[in-house]
Order: C-alpha cells, then sequence, then structure tokens
C-alpha cells in the first residue's frame, strides 16, 4: 500500500501564513518528479505550529491538489490520544489514503500505554495507519514487539515509518513482522533500509531534489544495485547538510535559496547560523542548483 518515495512535505509560509500558493507549486513539483506520495503535517511540516485549523486546511489542500496523482499519507499524530483520533478521523473523512501517526511526545508512555494508544485510534478510525516511531523527538521507542503486538491486533496498522536510525531494529521489525511496509525516515538509510526489506523511504531531501530519490529507490527494486549504490554515495553529503542544524531549517532554507518558496519558519524555529548556511549554499553549488 505505501511503497516507494514519499516527501515529507514543508509547509510554506508568508507573512506567517500557510502560502497556497507555493504550496500547491511543491505538490506539483513533487508529480512531476514521480513522488509515490506525499506527507503533510509531519513534523517537517512543521506540525507542532501549526493550530487546528491550519493543520486541516494543509490536508485537504492536499488531497484537492494531488489526489489521484499521488497518494497522501497525512500526518495526524498527537501526544493527546484524543486529538489523534480527531485529527484520523478528519483524514478519513476528506479522503487520505491513510494517517501518519506518530508517538505521543513528551508524555513519555510506557510500551502497555503506546499500545493502548495506536489501538484505541486503529479501533476508532477505519483508515490505513501507518506508525511514526522517532524517539529522538519524542523520547519513547516503539519496541518492535509493541509493533507486532499491534499489527496482529489491528488489521489497519499496515506500516511503520522508522526514524530510529537503528538498521538492528529495523531488522528487527522485519524479522517480527515481516510484512510490514517499513519506511525509512532517514535519508542517509534510503539504501541500506531497501536492503533488509524496508519499502522505502518518507524523505526530507525530496522536497529539494525528488527526481534523485526516486533514482535511487527505483535502481535498487529494479536490481540495478550498483546504480543505486552510487546514488547513494552522491546524495550523502546533501542529506548530511540537510541536517546540520534540526529539521526542517535546513530543508526550507534550501527552498527559499532556489525560490521554491519564501523563507518562513514559525518559533521556536529560527534561521540557521550563516556558518551552517555557508556550507548549505556550497552543497547546492555543488549539486548544480545554485547559480550564486
Amino acid at each position: 500500500m505505501f511503497s516507494g518515495v514519499y516527501t515529507a512535505l514543508i509547509t510554506p509560509f508568508k507573512n506567517d501564513k500557510i502560502d497556497f500558493d507555493a504550496l500547491g507549486k511543491l505538490i506539483e513539483r513533487q508529480y512531476k518528479n514521480g513522488i509515490d506520495g506525499i506527507v503533510p503535517c509531519g513534523t517537517t511540516g512543521e506540525s507542532p505550529t501549526l493550530s487546528y485549523e491550519e493543520h486541516e486546511a494543509v490536508i485537504e489542500f492536499c488531497i484537492k491538489t494531488a489526489k489521484g496523482k499521488m497518494k497522501i499519507l497525512a500526518g495526524t499524530g498527537s501526544n493527546s490520544t484524543k486529538e489523534a483520533i480527531h485529527f484520523a478521523q478528519f483524514a478519513k473523512k476528506v479522503g487520505c489514503d491513510g494517517a501518519l501517526i506518530v508517538s505521543p511526545y513528551y508524555n513519555k508512555p510506557t510500551q502497555k500505554g503506546l499500545y493502548i494508544h495506536f489501538r484505541s485510534i486503529a479501533d476508532t478510525v477505519d483508515i490505513p495507519i501507518v506508525l511514526y516511531n522517532i524517539a529522538g523527538r519524542t523520547s519513547v521507542n516503539i519496541e518492535p514487539a509493541t509493533m507486532a503486538k499491534l499489527f496482529d491486533d489491528c488489521k489497519n496498522i499496515v506500516g511503520v515509518k522508522e526514524a530510529s536510525g537503528s538498521l538492528t531494529q529495523m531488522s528487527a521489525i522485519k524479522a517480527l513482522i515481516p510484512d510490514i511496509e517499513m519506511l525509512v525516515g532517514d535519508d542517509t538509510l534510503t539504501l541500506p533500509s531497501l536492503s533488509i526489506g524496508g519499502a522505502g523511504v518518507v524523505s526530507v531531501l525530496s522536497n529539494i531534489i525528488p527526481a534523485e530519490v526516486v533514482a535511487l529507490v527505483k535502481s535498487f527494486k529494479r536490481g540495478n544495485f550498483e546504480e543505486a549504490k552510487k546514488i547513494h554515495y552522491k546524495l550523502l553529503p546533501f542529506v548530511r547538510t540537510m541536517f546540520i542544524e534540526t529539521n526542517p531549517i535546513p530543508v526550507k532554507t534550501a527552498a527559499s535559496l532556489l525560490g521554491l518558496c519564501e523563507f518562513g519558519l514559525r518559533l521556536p524555529m529560527c534561521e540557521m547560523e550563516d556558518s551552517n548556511k555557508v556550507k548549505l549554499e556550497k552543497v547546492l553549488k555543488d549539486f548544480g542548483l545554485l547559480k550564486i
């Protein structure tokens, strides 16, 4: 259901309001470059600083703009189970293909609490669900055994965006749940994760160079492993620079430098340090994207 390249879509702002004109152009650019799906209102989309109304407006706009062209896997997670259910119900109502649900942040639930949280959402909303495991942001890891129990007990939990950064954990997940669709959440690990049975990537990098990320995944899936490896190493310096500061600061800076949208972040996200911006500009120049 969910495989290939999914772009963790940025949310462009203009005068601190959502720039829907720019968002539409970003979505169209993704489609033209062969992206399989988009993920609005995730971490990269600055969901923590979107109001309820903005969150829903972005998801609905993506449906109207991209439905039938790409899959829409909407970020609907929250540290409140009731709020996560609300957003998942909205995603279902407007026609999203699935809901990406992050583990509750700040609360630090136990594994039992995580199970009850996700089970409650899955039992309430009949929509395909992809778990989002990113302990670096939430402080809690969804253990492979907990995922396996959820996968067995909830038929609409179909996948996981695994952003632990650990191939050991990814391997443990696939060993326990061979049929789960595992999308890696780290651009540096796209190729390694595919080699252990991953289904694809939820990519930050593809906001900027979608065609290259698509080419990597397609090369691997066609059995052209040498080409996939070549692309992997070519993209590695770019990926590292895209995470030189907290995501989505570098990717939104890059998007603005390339004229894809105006520069705009919401506090507590802020402008890059000048020294890091110089490094980002160099990478963009090295890839032939920035001409200045």
